[in-house]
């Protein structure tokens, strides 16, 4: 079964690599951010990757700081990088009382957990050179009652209340705007950050927050600016409040309705709306996989979680992944979910994220195309991809059968084929001139449609090279077991 599967694996990839390889270079054009994938990093709960900032760090509580930080990021990057992420949305990295972030009592100084100013602009370097942007989040307001400018008497008509240790700022006091507006530009003028995600907006105007974008943008046009709450300010991508649970509750079991997943991704690519934040979860929700493991009968979140991700992955949008959430983290909102990083990964489903990756990452289409859902029933999402370049089918289902799928070639083409991404299989016009999709039950498969070609030369002559080489691998392991089995028979 393994060697089956390793096979399988091998011939995939090698298939995976020759899909674009014969396209003619292009000149690249400006990226926007739905060409991005973001992966939603908490600093204090990655990876500890420098004991002298370790003060205080209590690992055994999940509400104190466990000691993640900055270098940390650098240490464990390659997990980030080998999955494909463009973005990587670290939260807030400025002094604060908790390791969230969420008490941040300085718009300037670093978290001393974290790491020094240094060592930030040694990470970002570390990812930009892997042509990955670092995004930083920004709080207007809702800051810790020991905030410096709280702390400030000159500037108490900025304050407009203290509770509970935190302090709300008067985001319509005029000075406060100005020396907000100041602090963001100096960090993005100071730092290399490819993003800032402006986060705890409270009451203010949407002109001042736009004012922030357009200062922001005013630095640096190419920075992504978004929010996690729901603004009608000029953010590059929505958010809307409810993606979260359209997904979870679409993905967390079988045989479940999947017409609300498309709920913000159609107008996107009429042209109606900006492209929408996609998740499964986030820093501010339970965890999926707390959904899976809460519902009744059959569920597994290995089984789940493929199927969500090729729904966020692949649809039009902005894939927000949080972090731990490809190893099954689970946990309710807050310091449960919130545990740190252990690094024990399925490296099988690690590959399958990689492959999406890879897919969306090579393909304007997967990212830009039109978008088209030819069926959507009870879990069964079939939905097309296209541009001038290039169609693609996606097929996830999510059903506790096999599901099967007649596509005309009025949706294909004539004189067309489709090549499974995942499986390698080629589906061809039948003599009733349809297409037969036909899928096990919760799987997903990735269909590019290409030229009738007949028989799939390139994929025998593939398959026929892993066996030569796997059998050469075999055949090596073999001797080396005969020749050690000899030198011990000669020294008894």
């Amino acid at each position: 079964m393994r060697f089956k599967k390793w096979i399988g694996t091998a011939a995939a990839s090698v298939l995976l690599a020759m899909s674009f390889s014969a396209a003619p270079m292009q000149a690249e054009e400006a990226r926007t951010i739905a060409d991005e994938s973001i992966y939603d990093v908490l600093v204090d709960r990655y990876f500890n990757g420098s004991g002298a900032n370790d003060e205080n760090v209590n690992t055994q509580d999940p509400t104190q700081f466990a000691g993640g930080d900055f270098a940390g990021l650098i240490s464990r990057g390659d997990h980030v990088i080998d999955m494909g992420y463009t973005v990587l949305s670290i939260g807030s990295v400025f002094a604060t009382e908790k390791y969230d972030g969420s008490l941040v009592t300085s718009y300037t100084a670093f978290e001393p957990h974290f790491g020094t100013s240094e060592e930030f602009i040694d990470m970002v370097k570390f990812f930009n050179d892997k042509d990955i942007e670092v995004m930083v989040d920004f709080p207007l307001t809702n800051v810790s009652a020991n905030h410096e400018w709280v702390q400030d008497p000159s500037k108490k008509e900025w304050v407009a209340g203290t509770a509970d240790g935190l302090a709300q700022f008067d985001l319509e006091n005029a000075d406060f705007q100005a020396a907000l507006k100041s602090a963001v530009v100096d960090f993005v003028s100071t730092y290399e950050v490819g993003g800032i995600r402006l986060t705890n907006l409270g009451e203010a105007d949407t002109a001042f927050v736009n004012e922030l974008i357009s200062s922001i943008k005013g630095v640096n046009q190419d920075i992504y600016v978004i929010s996690n709450e729901e603004s009608d300010a000029d953010f590059d991508a929505d958010f809307h409040a409810e993606t979260p649970a359209l997904f979870s509750e679409s993905y967390k079991n079988v045989d479940l309705s999947s017409n609300e997943v498309t709920k913000y991704v159609e107008g996107v690519v009429e042209g109606d709306s900006k492209p929408s934040q996609l998740m499964i979860d986030s820093i501010w929700t339970d965890r999926f996989t707390y959904a899976v493991m809460s519902e009744e009968g059959n569920h597994y979140p290995p089984n789940r979680l493929p199927l969500a991700y090729a729904a966020t992955l692949l649809m039009p949008g902005v894939p927000v992944i949080q972090y731990g959430t490809e190893i099954g983290m689970n946990g309710e909102v807050g310091p449960e979910s919130h545990q740190l990083y252990n690094f024990k990964t399925d490296e099988e489903f690690i590959d399958f994220i990689k492959n999406l990756q890879s897919l969306r990452n090579d393909s304007e289409t997967l990212r830009h195309g039109d978008f088209e859902v030819l069926k959507n029933e009870d879990g069964f999402l079939v939905f097309k991809r296209q541009s001038e370049k290039e169609s693609w089918i996606v097929v996830i289902n999510n059903t506790s059968i096999t599901n099967r799928i007649d596509l005309t070639s009025d949706v294909i083409g004539e004189e067309k084929e489709l090549r499974g991404m995942f499986e390698s299989d080629i589906i061809r016009v039948n003599k009733e001139g349809n297409y037969p999709v036909i899928l096990d039950r919760e799987s997903v498969e990735v269909y590019q449609v290409i030229d009738e070609t007949g028989i799939n030369m390139s994929y025998v002559i593939t398959l026929a090279i892993v066996y030569i080489l796997f059998t050469i691998f075999v055949v090596l392991i073999v001797k080396r077991g005969r020749k050690r089995r000899a030198e011990q028979d000669a020294q008894r």
